[in-house]
């Protein structure tokens, strides 16, 4: 789960983190009114919506006076943003942060994320800060410094300081950036966090360490210990197919692609998306229906994916082991007599390869539909070559 800036800085506070003073604003009056009470001679008003880049799309703004507070925020209410994160369609603004400026004399990048491979926490920095972060990444992957953090010994002093001195912070704030270093940590792990950026960490003036701007990610499966966290769900800035596939039980990401498919388990799922790719396909999305295979489910599945016309073909791939292969297959016809009046069609071509528990009661239910445009496939690989074959020839 994600959230705000605005949001993740207030959790920070709560760590000792030092963050400059600010304030949501959800009207042009309350940014006004916001600017007042900060009582500071500049103020940054910034957009908040889910997505990196804002400050070279144009969402992050100075203002020197009220006046100005008002123009930047009529501007940018209401204003979708385009970023390299949202996509060409990009993000309704519908909130801003109105926050006192900082004296910036350099920036920095700190982040802490879950390594899989070493199974702990990874602590990654930069005196390569900013909007460029990317850039420096991918062209000068030597600037990005790493620490591995044990995840029963902590954050170790010695490694702080090491990332610290590692980042050329000077010597003058070194103890307060290995102070903020291990207060971040700490909120990471207290919180579940799946990600924790902070791009960029900042050097005043009076060398103080200020945290400028903050993302943090949470883990969906731990959000039962964080109820206040999950009250700052913003659901206008997720996928609505996203939404409603949670609240059936089912596991779905929009990749954006046109090539839909339903496969049961996480590993099956990738290893599918892997398989569309290499036959020169674009899927459309990753969606695991888990375990439970009743027809209601598989018919809401192809509901879900058919949404609004981004798929132009659907792939389900099917291991049968708790699911059955009898009840997928049922779930299609269900799914055409939903979508359709008389049951007889989908409105696009869907390839099924069905393997494991009840298949031959499955691959007979198919044999014996009437509608016209669902094709059996043996093997996984055949279906995959088969369905991006079929879309790219509707296409044409």
């Amino acid at each position: 789960m994600n959230i705000h800036e605005y949001q993740s800085k207030q959790i920070l506070r709560e760590f000792g983190i030092n963050v400059p003073n600010g304030l949501p604003a959800f009207s042009v009056h309350e940014a006004v009114t916001n600017a007042e009470k900060l009582d500071t001679p500049v103020v940054v008003v910034k957009a908040q919506i889910h997505a990196g880049g804002r400050g070279k799309a144009g969402g992050v703004k100075l203002a020197k006076s009220a006046e100005e507070v008002r123009a930047v925020a009529q501007e940018l209410l209401g204003k979708v943003l385009v970023t390299h994160q949202t996509g060409p369609e990009g993000k309704v603004v519908e909130r801003l942060l109105i926050e006192e400026a900082s004296k910036i004399k350099k920036e920095y990048y700190l982040s802490f994320i879950i390594d899989r491979h070493t199974a702990s926490v990874v602590m990654m920095g930069s005196e390569e800060g900013g909007v460029e972060i990317e850039k420096v990444a991918a062209e000068t992957p030597e600037k990005i410094i790493k620490e591995y953090i044990d995840p029963v010994i902590g954050l170790a002093g010695f490694q702080a300081m090491r990332m610290a001195y590692a980042i050329n912070i000077p010597e003058a704030a070194i103890r307060r950036a290995v102070s903020t270093m291990q207060k971040l940590y700490t909120a990471f792990v207290d919180k579940d966090c799946s990600q924790l950026e902070i791009n960029p960490l900042v050097l005043t003036e009076d060398d103080k360490i200020v945290v400028l701007d903050a993302k943090l990610n949470f883990d969906d499966s731990a959000l039962f210990r964080h109820s206040d966290i999950a009250m700052l769900r913003d659901e206008s800035e997720e996928d609505p197919k996203e939404r409603i596939a949670a609240a059936a039980g089912l596991n779905y990401v929009n990749l954006g692609g046109d090539v839909a498919c339903m496969v049961n388990g996480a590993g099956l799922a990738m290893a599918t998306v892997d398989m569309l790719k290499f036959y020169g396909g674009e899927p459309a999305n990753f969606l695991d229906v888990g375990g439970d295979s009743a027809p209601e489910k598989i018919a809401k599945a192809f509901s879900i994916m058919l949404e609004g016309g981004q798929a132009k073909g659907i792939f389900v791939n099917i291991m049968g082991g708790i699911n059955r292969c009898d009840n997928i297959a049922k779930g299609i016809i269900e799914a055409a007599h939903i979508i359709s009046k008389d049951g007889s069609s989908l409105p696009v071509p869907v390839v099924v390869r069905l393997e494991g528990s009840m298949v031959e009661e499955g691959r007979e239910i198919l044999r014996n539909t009437p509608i016209t445009n669902v094709f059996a496939a043996p093997t996984m690989e055949g279906g995959a070559e088969q369905i991006v074959k079929l879309v790219a020839a509707a296409k044409n």
